[in-house]
């Protein structure tokens, strides 16, 4: 039986950005952390919902990689219902990884760049998939890993939490050993240092706390271009229903999880039985109000009918545009926005092209919001990636 004994979390801002929006979680059996992004705060935002939706943990008798997928897909609702409903938090979204400890295997559940390793006889072991434009074509086989590392759409991410009403969670259980290291972090440290030098500090350093500064800095010595956050933990035996005592388990935490805390809810109310209220006489007046109570049921049957074909008319058109930062985008819908700030439009593809790479032509008849079919929309902007890797 397997149980957590070290672990460290900690995070940076980094040497070049002014405000931090990663987010992190660290409450043995559960680990998470989450990279935010978008405009003004609604990074740090998005990663705070995302971490959030972890806080009570997974209950004791839930299959821990349903119950990662479960929780995640509600961050993901929370998130993009924010950001369809504030200005400010338009287009907001972020990473997830997030860990649980079982008694003999590690869960994992995680949606963009960030990563989760496995440190296990000297070899780290990388356990998640990055959904980033230039991993997604080193698996097709149309970049080298070397390519990749000065690919000038590196950064452009190709899966996150908030961006869409639905998202895909990737979901995988690591048989674990006495003795693994994890290591969650976001690619603040990642694009900052390798692999080699992230196992290289790793294994100079036995104590997590050690390890986990070590490599903050590593990644602010190199530049610290993004924020840059860290979660370690160590596994180790336990004999099966060995009491935990307290005290021990402080001295596990090197430095405690900083979360909300939860917000109690109200006691459940109890209703006081209604008085019996005495049956009044049929009269004419009841009648009228039938009549346009009737009325009323008829027009909103007529209006609901008209939303609907309103509605399904919107999925059937397309239009390319450019989202909050720059980048050539396919919108399902048509690009209007009702009063209240309703956008009867969503995202539905973020290429890795920067509307300011193209010729002034290009731009402005790519980009006039002329309404498509999504074969069309979708082949254009295949085209466009296609040139930008020639």
């Amino acid at each position: 039986m397997l149980r957590v004994a070290e672990q460290y979390a900690g995070s940076d801002t980094g040497r070049q950005r002014r405000a931090n929006e990663d987010s992190m979680l660290a409450r043995s059996p559960l680990f998470v952390i989450a990279d935010g992004m978008g405009g003004a705060q609604a990074g740090e935002v998005a990663s705070k919902l995302a971490v959030d939706s972890f806080q009570f943990g997974l209950p004791d008798t839930a299959e821990p990689e349903l119950a990662l997928a479960s929780l995640a897909h509600a961050a993901n609702a929370r998130i993009h219902e924010l950001s369809h409903a504030s200005a400010e938090h338009a287009g907001m979204g972020t990473t997830l990884t997030a860990v649980y400890v079982t008694a003999e295997e590690v869960a994992i559940a995680h949606v963009g760049d960030s990563r989760a390793y496995c440190l296990r006889d000297g070899e780290l072991l990388r356990l998640t998939d990055d959904h980033s434009l230039v991993d997604e074509l080193m698996r097709q086989g149309r970049l080298t890993p070397e390519e990749a590392v000065e690919h000038p759409q590196r950064s452009v991410i190709t899966r996150a939490l908030g961006p869409e009403g639905m998202v895909e969670v990737d979901t995988r259980s690591f048989r674990a050993r006495p003795g693994d290291v994890y290591l969650l972090c976001s690619d603040g440290l990642t694009t900052m240092i390798s692999e080699e030098e992230v196992a290289a500090v790793l294994l100079a350093h036995p104590r997590l706390h050690d390890a986990g500064e070590a490599l903050i800095a590593a990644a602010n010595d190199a530049g610290g271009r993004d924020n840059i956050t860290v979660v370690l933990f160590r596994l180790e035996d336990v004999e099966a229903g060995q009491y935990l005592d307290p005290q021990d388990q402080a001295t596990m935490t090197d430095l405690p999880a900083v979360v909300a805390p939860p917000q109690q809810s109200a006691p459940p109310r109890t209703l006081a039985p209604r008085a019996a209220v005495p049956q009044q006489p049929y009269s004419g007046g009841s009648r009228r109000r039938m009549r346009r109570l009737g009325a009323s049921v008829a027009i909103l049957a007529v209006l609901a009918l008209i939303g609907c074909a309103a509605y399904l008319a919107l999925q059937s058109v397309y239009f390319i545009g450019t989202n909050d930062r720059g980048l050539v985008t396919l919108y399902q819908g048509v690009p209007y926005r009702l009063p209240g700030n309703i956008a009867l439009y969503s995202s539905r593809y973020v290429s890795g092209v920067s509307a300011s790479t193209l010729a002034p032509q290009r731009r402005k008849t790519l980009l006039d919001h002329s309404l498509r079919s999504e074969a069309n929309a979708a082949s254009l902007i295949r085209s466009l990636e296609l040139g930008q890797l020639e």
